[in-house]
Formats: structure tokens, C-alpha cells, sequence
């Protein structure tokens, strides 16, 4: 139906009484925002000059005027949303020429982030993925924090999973997570990791959980991380722990920046890694040149994105890739999969109604690892 058939449910109110007493049933008597026949009607109730959505789905206008129902403080807005989309947002209130952004007090739904949160729409056909939660039937893996120099960028920390089924008797498979702990804690890496694994779903792995304090530096596509990764942290892990040591045994994870690093240190070092998760990555790249419309700290990423373009090679063996529709990235991202393709590599790619945060990475995790360690792994490789 689309967004008239939501106007009518406003009109509808619109035709009857405005007391503040018929503005409050209103509000009681529906989920809000409210979620319909493929809209999404956004509703504010106070005193304002003016009140904006504002979100974070690219080829949308950032900014989108909510309209005051004469008569009342109630404010509304529909928009169209599809089947299974998922969107942050918050709403710009302007008093005295003044904006303040704020969450949406009429939605308990939240999305966190390095930021801050947002609130969150979910439309219909979508909710959150069960096993993304803590549940009674999984053991939760263990933590250690490490410590160990290193020559590229000195003393480093890190943190590292342990699979709850952890015996220093038998051999993992190593999964390297860029800005491991955003992972943890905004896309429930932990909780996704202790049931899958408790499933069956994926083998039980290690996991080291990276960080970096320059990370838009240092994931561009810098000869030192990759130094780092491959021939620093790798070597100390397999001495520390009973890691399996094939390629296909090692997988480098990262979003964002993060996917650049885990791409580009492939690229630095062909066949060592069998194994890649690349979530919306920032792949920026130029055809003409190297100008490009994005910011000067993407020049390394083009740089390295044009090179690979031009002569693109099997680095990896598989590699699974995603990226939000209402994301920028999403045209460097469909790029470059005929791309990974054409080296004879076995490529998977999904795209989803959402854009570029941590829930929308969270919930491709189940999907990703699983295909690239399915739960017969072990045997497949013994």
C-alpha cells in the first residue's frame, strides 16, 4: 500500500477531536513509530519551532522535516520503509534557532555505538537475531588479556577468546577481529561466537580480539600492521596456544576501516590466510586518477584500492562479504565482488536493509562465519 495508506490513519485523527486527552489515546493506542503495509510513520509531541528526522540512509535526504498537526503539539512524519529494513535515527528539535538532537522518546529501541546511541525502526519481517543474545544452553568462552612487544608499533595489548570447550589437547582454528572490542561490545561478538559454537555451527576457535589506537593510519593499508599482524602477533599466538597453522585454519575479520586492514594485509601476504570477513569496507577507489570525493585519510585506501584493481589476484581462498543498502560504501562494495571473483576465489556476498553500524555486522556474523568455518570444519581438514 505506501505512504497515503499511512496519512489516512493521520488524517483519520486529524478528523476528529485535537484535545490534548485524543492526542494522548492516539499515542496509547499504537506502537510507535508506527510500522505498516511498508511505511513508517515517525510521531513527536512537544513545543517546537521545528522538528527534523534525521538518519543515516544514504541517497536520503539527512534531513527531513516533520510536519505539526494544527491544533496540537503532536508532530508526524511517514515515510516509506521495506520489508526487513533497520534504521538509526534521532530527531532534531529546533527552539530560538537552536537544534538539539535527541533520541526518540516514544522507542525503546536502542542502538549503541562508540558514539553514543541512537534510536532504532525496525520494519516489518525484521527483528533481532536470537542467538546475538546470551542464553542459558551455551557456555560462555573465557578472556585473557595479553601483552607482548612489538618491533612494528612496541608494546601491544590485546584480548583473547577462549571456546568454552578450551583443552590445550586439541588445535583451533585463529579468527583475527579488527577493533575486536566493538565487536564486543556494540555487535555482540561474544554472545554470537559462545552460541554458534555451542551449535555446532562453527568449529570451536580462537579468537584474538585487536585494537588499534590509530586505526584510520594504521588499517589504511599501512605495511606495519600487516607486518604486525602476520608476522608478530600470528607467530607469538601459535607459540602460545595449540593453534592449527593451514591457511584455511587462519581467517582475518574488520568493518569499516577494519575490512581495508584485514583485505589489504591479505593482499601483503598471498595465501596466508585462507579465510576472510570483510563488513562494509571502506574500499574506496578512483577510475580516473587518484582524486576521489571522499576525505584526505581515505588517500592510502585508494592508493592501495586502484592497485588491487588493476591487477587482482587469489589472496585468499574464501572470502564472505556484506555491506548495508542505505550505506555510502555500498557501490564500492558491489564493486568489488565481480572483482574478488574473477581470481578464481569462492566469494559470498549479502547485502541488507541497513546501514553502516554494528547491529547491521552483527547480524551477518551467524551467516559469515559459518560459511567459512562451517561445523564440519575440522574433519574437512584433519
Amino acid at each position: 500500500m505506501g505512504v497515503a495508506s499511512m496519512k489516512l490513519a493521520i488524517e483519520e485523527f486529524m478528523e476528529g477531536a485535537r484535545t490534548p486527552e485524543a492526542v494522548q489515546q492516539f499515542l496509547d493506542s499504537h506502537q510507535l513509530p508506527i510500522v505498516r503495509d511498508g511505511t513508517i510513520t515517525f510521531l513527536w509531541r512537544g513545543e517546537a519551532d521545528a522538528v527534523h528526522l534525521r538518519h543515516w540512509i544514504y541517497g536520503l535526504a539527512s534531513s527531513q522535516d516533520l510536519q505539526r498537526i494544527d491544533g496540537t503539539d503532536l508532530w508526524h512524519l511517514s515515510l516509506p520503509l521495506p520489508p526487513g529494513s533497520r534504521v538509526e535515527y534521532k530527531f532534531e528539535i529546533v527552539r530560538d534557532g537552536q537544534g538539539r538532537w535527541i533520541r526518540d522518546p516514544f522507542n525503546p529501541n536502542l542502538a549503541r555505538d562508540p558514539f553514543g546511541a541512537n534510536s532504532v525502526a525496525h520494519g516489518e519481517d525484521y527483528s533481532v537475531p536470537e542467538w546475538a543474545h546470551s542464553t542459558p544452553e551455551s557456555a560462555p568462552g573465557s578472556y585473557k588479556t595479553i601483552s607482548f612487544p612489538s618491533e612494528a608499533f612496541g608494546r601491544r595489548v590485546l584480548k583473547l577468546y577462549l571456546p568454552a570447550r578450551f583443552r590445550t589437547t586439541r588445535r583451533y582454528p585463529l579468527l583475527i577481529v579488527h577493533d575486536g572490542e566493538d565487536y564486543l561490545n556494540y555487535a555482540s561478538l561474544g554472545h554470537v561466537l559462545d552460541n554458534l559454537m555451542a551449535r555446532r555451527e562453527i568449529p570451536d576457535m580462537i579468537v584474538a580480539l585487536t585494537n588499534s589506537p590509530n586505526r584510520l593510519v594504521e588499517y589504511a593499508n599501512d605495511e606495519r600492521h600487516a607486518r604486525f599482524i602476520t608476522e608478530e602477533l600470528v607467530p607469538f599466538l601459535e607459540d602460545e596456544f595449540p593453534l592449527r597453522t593451514q591457511p584455511q585454519s587462519r581467517c582475518l575479520m574488520g568493518a569499516s576501516f577494519g575490512g581495508v586492514a584485514a583485505l589489504s594485509t591479505a593482499c601483503r601476504y598471498p595465501g596466508f590466510y585462507g579465510r576472510l570477513l570483510l563488513q562494509s569496507g571502506s574500499f574506496a577507489f578512483s577510475d580516473i586518477g587518484e582524486g576521489h570525493r571522499r576525505s584526505e585519510v581515505f588517500d592510502p585506501v585508494v592508493k592501495f584500492m586502484n592497485q588491487f584493481r588493476a591487477q587482482p589476484s587469489a589472496i585468499s581462498e574464501r572470502v564472505f562479504v556484506s555491506c548495508g543498502m542505505y550505506e555510502s560504501l555500498i557501490y564500492e562494495n558491489r564493486s568489488l565482488i565481480p572483482l574478488l571473483k574473477s581470481t578464481g576465489m569462492n566469494v559470498r556476498y549479502r547485502e541488507a536493509r541497513d546501514g553502516h553500524n554494528w547491529e547491521n555486522w552483527r547480524d551477518r556474523l551467524r551467516e559469515g562465519l559459518s560459511w567459512l568455518f562451517p561445523g564440519a570444519f575440522l574433519m574437512m581438514y584433519e
